[in-house]
């Protein structure tokens, strides 16, 4: 090597800025769920979908615009140029969601592929934003999507089957809300109240806070403005009181029941055709609803529900868990929304110049998992495998035969790999792999035919609780004849 030459650093063995590596318990529970989740799709006629994690720039289509980055929000490359071709390749980006390839798969295949098309996609996404606590640049989305079909009958399938995802992997009756709600009735609010429609974004942001502001913190910022707590002016819309008043009913028309929203959603929308026309779509997945055995209690009619109402056309629908837990300051509150959803025109139409109704759900998979390790559901130390020590290294063959047979008959079993040569580190490795059980054969038990199983987790417990005497009383470790060494060990773990 040439004295001149700089020896190169070694690279920082760091995660990069906005990921996470996932480790075995993290990934286990995950699958666990998703699988679950996958279950009650399937049952209801859905098909899975794999997409490349990986589509051109062009096909993402609403990815951030910046100025200075014209790939901001997504993880963007070119192409090189062909060698002998004179220009550049296409721009591909790694996808920042799960329906941009579904709208590139439902035009490409549309031939192919049945309508309406049902389908569900599970997997990572990646987004090219800054980084900060809870946010990172890649995660996992889980998505239900039907395509092809106008009727709310897919969108009250959408809701049961939300309903039906929740309580599979363990969300308890009474722990959950689907909410729905339409953005034809917001529509019809606006043409009530002579909304202009350079003012419709500003007035979706507003009632957007409805549940952070009240109804009276609603109508400064609709009219005249409000000062928030810091003392700081915040500008209103600009509207009339006259103008603000139906879309405060819209807000406030929640009754007891599905029926009294619904006669209080007429009341508001007043003459308005869409609007008229969106209430009779809610009643209409009220009633398919009830017809599947959803109660009110499960899934019900609520006008509060704004967030996302400027993205979608028609019934939009969100899964709020109820119970409360504490934040980081100990204060308790309640866990909030895990899954959106609702019907968007135009997935297919940047393809085909033709609007393809459609109509979806997205479950938030790091948000439901933390929900479920909050009510102790998941999360929980997970057992390793039977650990098969090594006592003699020229005996290896026995020991492989050993995890075999518990493999077989279904129990997870490994043999120790490292150097046998200090039996107490064996041990340590199975302590730290979270082994429930050690299997051990000298060669002394070898000519007797026999081998020793050792309990770890009630030889922990006995270490921690138990005198000398009780210790003497309980071992924790047992002999038996080799051929019931999988009996032994399938009754230890019960």
């Amino acid at each position: 090597m040439a004295k001149d030459q700089k020896k190169q650093p070694r690279p920082k063995a760091e995660t990069p800025k906005g990921f996470r590596d996932y480790f075995g318990a993290d990934v286990t529970e995950r699958k666990q769920m998703l699988d679950a989740i996958a279950a009650v799709y399937h049952r209801h006629g859905f098909d899975p979908l794999e997409t490349s994690a990986v589509e051109t720039v062009q096909a993402l289509g609403k990815f951030l615009p910046d100025v200075d980055r014209p790939n901001a929000g997504v993880f963007a490359w070119q192409e090189e140029a062909v060698p002998g071709g004179g220009t550049a390749g296409d721009w591909l980006a790694l996808r920042y969601d799960l329906t941009a390839p579904l709208a590139r798969v439902a035009a490409q295949f549309r031939n192919d592929l049945p309508s309406p098309y049902r389908r569900y996609a599970m997997g990572p996404v990646w987004r090219n934003e800054k980084p900060g606590p809870g946010r990172f640049r890649q995660f996992y989305q889980c998505d239900a999507d039907t395509v092809g079909s106008a009727s709310v009958a897919a969108d009250a399938e959408i809701c049961a089957m939300l309903v039906d995802a929740l309580e599979a992997v363990g969300i308890a009756r009474g722990d959950y809300l689907v909410r729905v709600n339409n953005r034809k009735v917001l529509n019809g609010i606006m043409e009530t109240a002579e909304i202009r429609p350079d003012q419709a974004d500003d007035v979706l942001r507003q009632i957007d806070k409805f549940d952070k502001v009240g109804r009276d913190g609603v109508l400064a910022l609709l009219t005249t403005g409000r000062k928030d707590n810091s003392g700081a002016e915040i500008g209103g819309v600009g509207l009339a009181d006259a103008q603000a008043a139906p879309v405060l009913a819209f807000l406030t028309s929640k009754g007891h029941d599905n029926a009294a929203t619904l006669a209080n959603l007429r009341d508001a929308v007043g003459s308005s055709e869409m609007g008229a026309e969106g209430v009779d779509e809610l009643a209409q997945i009220a009633d398919m609803l009830a017809a599947m055995g959803v109660a009110e209690d499960r899934a019900v009619i609520d006008p509060s529900i704004v967030r996302g109402l400027g993205y979608y056309t028609g019934p939009v629908f969100e899964a709020e868990l109820t119970f409360e837990i504490l934040d980081e300051k100990g204060r308790k509150r309640q866990f909030g929304s895990v899954a959106g959803g609702g019907r968007y025109d135009g997935l297919v139409e940047r393809f085909t110049g033709q609007k393809v109704p459609a109509t979806g759900v997205s479950i938030g998979v790091d948000r439901l998992l933390a929900a479920l390790r909050a009510k102790g559901l998941s999360g929980g130390e997970s057992a390793g495998p039977v650990v098969v020590t090594v006592m003699d290294r020229d005996r290896m063959g026995d020991y492989q035969a050993m995890a075999a047979e518990l493999r077989a008959a279904g129990i997870r079993a490994e043999v120790y790999l490292g150097n046998p040569k200090n039996f107490g580190n064996q041990l340590k490795y199975a302590d730290k792999r979270q082994s429930p059980v050690a299997v051990i054969q000298g060669g002394d038990e070898s000519e007797r035919g026999v081998v020793q199983i050792k309990d770890l987790v009630l030889g922990a417990r006995i270490a921690a609780e138990a005198s000398h005497e009780e210790w003497k009383a309980q071992p924790a470790q047992t002999e038996v004849p080799r051929d019931q060494l999988v009996a032994e060990v399938r009754r230890i773990l019960g």
